[in-house]
């Protein structure tokens, strides 16, 4: 399936919030960016770069800003969408159809997008990311050179989700199981999650 064909698939589906959402999707079509599919949802670019994103979930539906934290935000209606956790990140929650003032998302949509083309963005922070080994993975890369070369080619990151899926396991079988998925992929240079990326 196209990503477009994705797209389409998000809007088309039986949702409570069906409506809301294509109200959402055509002020974004007013604007300059691009519609794309990422993370399971319509995110739109500029540049191919993240602007904003239309969601729906359970209890309420909304506009996600990448760098929504650059925003003036007059009316006061962007919250952080992971306290805590996201520096520029923000989102426009709605409840109700009623809720959504058009002119005024369009208007916030334009100025996200006219941000993103001035290049103000908020850069994620390089974390220094520490990585505990499991012993089972340890001892298996120590016995095979060619497979601990190419651990040692991922990003940290990637490493980091490989070993925490092992370490993580309770029991000693479930460890030498999921040991046995992970080496193939290792093998290939195929991370834990790159199927979801």
């Amino acid at each position: 399936m196209t990503a477009s064909e994705k797209v389409e698939a998000y809007y088309e589906k039986e949702h409570p919030f069906k409506e809301g959402i294509a109200i959402l999707r055509n002020l974004a079509k007013q604007t300059q960016a691009e519609e794309s599919y990422k993370w399971n949802f319509p995110v739109y670019t500029v540049s191919n770069k993240n602007v904003l994103g239309i969601c729906r979930f359970k209890n309420h539906f909304g506009v996600w800003f990448f760098n929504g934290a650059l925003l003036k935000d007059p009316e006061e209606v962007l919250q952080n969408a992971q306290e805590g956790k996201t520096k520029a990140m923000r989102h426009w929650k709605f409840d109700n159809l009623e809720e959504i003032d058009q002119e005024n998302v369009l208007a916030y949509m334009n100025e996200a997008i006219e941000n993103q083309k001035s290049g103000l963005e908020i850069k994620a922070e390089k974390k220094n990311v520490e990585i505990m080994v499991p012993e089972l993975l340890q001892d298996y890369l120590n016995e095979h050179s060619s497979i601990k070369k190419t651990f040692h080619e991922f990003s940290k990151y990637k490493q980091k989700e490989f070993c925490e899926y092992i370490g993580e396991a309770k029991q000693e079988a479930t460890k030498k199981k999921r040991l046995e998925k992970v080496l193939p992929m290792i093998e290939q240079g195929i991370g834990l999650n790159d199927k979801y990326r």
